[in-house]
């Protein structure tokens, strides 16, 4: 058993063009006030890094991580959320995501995708660079149109689907493992990979790739009503990366999983605050050390109610709590009685 690390802050929901969130330097600042020892960095945000230099330049990674030191805060990995999700764009989305990719290749799907995969490509570069071991991302979706089998689904269309994920995704995992990298997918709706059946349709593709992996967070099972302390046990060597999110489900005579097209706030799912809604962190966090999880315990912040600097700081406190510092030694050593293999065999009846 290892003890899980943290607590660590994604940055993605906090960055933004006024002080202290502008910066790289003084949104670690706050961030360490807060209580965090660890910070996740989304690539696509110039504010906090500059993609294109930390792919090519060690010298650059290492100042960055020497900013992050000097305020208290370690860089715990990566994140290409929004460029991840365009490696596989369905048609129907292709509005919706345009504003993820760069003013360039927007309305020229091809030409965004290509862009997609070359900034995967450097974030797991970069990763390398700052002597990070694991890479957050999701996998786009080309079947999630097609969720629910009505109208009945044509034979071979999901996996067509699937077959195409793999081929888009190959490359990347290979570069990946030149980096000594995992590519953790978030197992998120909207994604293909969105649950562990998923997950496993897209591992046989890629052929049980080294580098292909999971990033946990129970907010999207929770929302599922999928048994997210089970899954643990299921996928354990997989995991590779965990974000501490709330969220609750409270279905109503209304509605339920699907939400009836409404507002975050009103919604049976939505995602809370760490520590408001009803996931089960004492289970998560215990059966993770059980199997050795030894990655960074990272809070995302997303909640409908509550302002995002107050959940911050909750979460950081929530989250310390909740570590486990493993044992070195067995409760009931005071009781050891001292026995040898003589003693075993007469015990056994064997002498």
């Amino acid at each position: 058993m290892k003890t899980i690390k943290g607590p660590a802050l994604f940055l993605a929901q906090f960055a933004g063009d006024a002080a202290p969130f502008n910066s790289f330097d003084s949104i670690t600042k706050w961030a360490a006030d807060c209580g965090y020892k660890g910070v996740q960095v989304p690539s696509w945000d110039a504010r906090l890094i500059d993609l294109d230099k930390a792919a090519t330049s060690k010298t650059y990674c290492d100042e960055l991580k020497g900013v992050a030191a000097q305020n208290g805060v370690e860089i715990t990995e990566l994140s290409t959320h929004l460029q991840g999700q365009l490696v596989a764009v369905h048609p129907a989305y292709d509005t919706q995501f345009d504003g993820f990719a760069a003013p360039s290749v927007r309305s020229n799907p091809k030409a965004r995708q290509e862009w997609a995969v070359d900034q995967v490509t450097k974030a797991l570069s970069a990763s390398k660079n700052l002597g990070l071991t694991a890479h957050a991302t999701f996998s786009g979706a080309l079947a999630w149109p097609y969720l629910y089998p009505w109208p009945q689904r044509p034979a071979g269309l999901v996996e067509e689907a699937f077959d195409e994920l793999a081929r888009r995704w190959t490359p990347l995992l290979n570069h990946a493992d030149a980096c000594g990298i995992d590519l953790a997918y978030e197992i998120h709706p909207g994604e293909d990979l969105h649950d562990g059946v998923t997950f496993e349709m897209f591992l046989e593709r890629v052929n049980n790739h080294p580098r292909a992996n999971m990033l946990y967070d129970p907010s999207h099972y929770v929302l599922q009503h999928l048994d997210y302390i089970e899954h643990i046990d299921i996928y354990h060597e997989r995991i590779k990366m965990f974000h501490v999110k709330d969220a609750e489900l409270n279905p109503t005579g209304r509605q339920g999983v699907y939400g009836g097209f409404q507002s975050w706030v009103n919604r049976a799912g939505r995602f809370r605050s760490v520590g408001d809604g009803q996931v089960d962190f004492g289970g998560i966090f215990s059966k993770l050390t059980q199997y050795g999880f030894d990655g960074w315990a990272v809070v995302e912040w997303e909640c409908c109610i509550k302002h995002p600097e107050d959940g911050a700081r909750e979460g950081a406190a929530y989250v310390a709590k909740q570590i486990i510092r493993v044992t070195e030694k067995a409760f009931d050593d005071f009781a050891d009685a001292g026995t040898d293999r003589a003693a075993n065999r007469r015990m056994l009846g064997l002498e």
